[in-house]
């Protein structure tokens, strides 16, 4: 699948004239746990030539190349990429550290040493907080649930536990949220769940599994309170990002 997608890529850069410089993997086999007929969450950053960002009318900032049983392609423009960068947003930190890459580049990589130092741990509690909150009362408060959405609350609420405790963005992989944060009378439970949904095509509905809606319950009480006490982070200065936006242009007209 591996060459098929930088074939993609590939096909891409020369229909939109772009030049990509960083594409990973983002969804769940990013985190460590896909179905048998996951499709591929492929995500990627581009940058284009100076000329498009010199125009009166702008243009679109995002690229959406396919959609389909196998196939989820889009991607951000980078300068759309470091305005959300300056702001914390959490997807950025997410794509930068995905254990699957398919494609980087010298100029990605000299970004991607300086990323996770503009992380802003308030805005990303409040990130992985609503996450888990609005996953949490359309999927799962029923007495019956859609079992594969219990991995979309627990994530970002061990996500919110991991910023607190080491003011870092969290890592993609769910195993290490679970090693580091989850407490381990509920990690059998949760590793059956994993096992079930690696194995399954579709987990479906189930009753709803007590011990894991008392946790969540629970934590989004606890980081709700934890989150309010925080001191408001403040945004960094436009300057770095201009700076390493406009280095860029140049390198792309060599």
């Amino acid at each position: 699948m591996k060459e098929i997608i930088l074939k993609k890529l590939e096909e891409i850069e020369e229909k939109e004239r772009i030049r990509i410089l960083h594409c990973v993997e983002s969804g769940s086999r990013a985190w460590g746990f896909p179905s048998p007929d996951s499709d591929y969450d492929v995500r990627f950053i581009y940058v284009r030539k100076k000329e498009f960002y010199l125009r009166l009318n702008e243009g679109r900032d995002v690229i959406e190349w396919q959609l389909d049983d196998t196939l989820d392609i889009n991607g951000w423009d980078v300068k759309k990429a470091l305005i959300l960068l300056r702001k914390s947003n959490p997807t950025l930190f997410e794509w930068n550290n995905s254990p699957i890459v398919y494609k980087t580049t010298d100029d990605w990589q000299r970004i991607s040493k300086r990323i996770n130092g503009y992380f802003l741990s308030k805005h990303g509690l409040y990130h992985y907080l609503y996450t888990a909150k609005s996953n949490y009362k359309e999927y799962l408060k029923g007495d019956k649930v859609r079992l594969k959405k219990y991995f979309y609350v627990l994530r970002p609420i061990l996500a919110c536990k991991w910023i607190l405790e080491k003011n870092s963005p969290p890592p993609m992989l769910f195993s290490d949220l679970v090693e580091e944060c989850l407490e381990s009378e509920l990690k059998p439970v949760i590793n059956t769940l994993i096992e079930k949904k690696k194995k399954t095509p579709e987990l479906g509905e189930g009753d709803k599994i007590m011990p894991i809606n008392q946790y969540i319950e629970s934590s989004i009480s606890c980081l709700t309170e934890q989150i309010v006490s925080l001191k408001e982070d403040e945004l960094y200065d436009w300057q770095e990002f201009n700076e390493i936006f406009l280095s860029l242009l140049d390198q792309n007209e060599v």
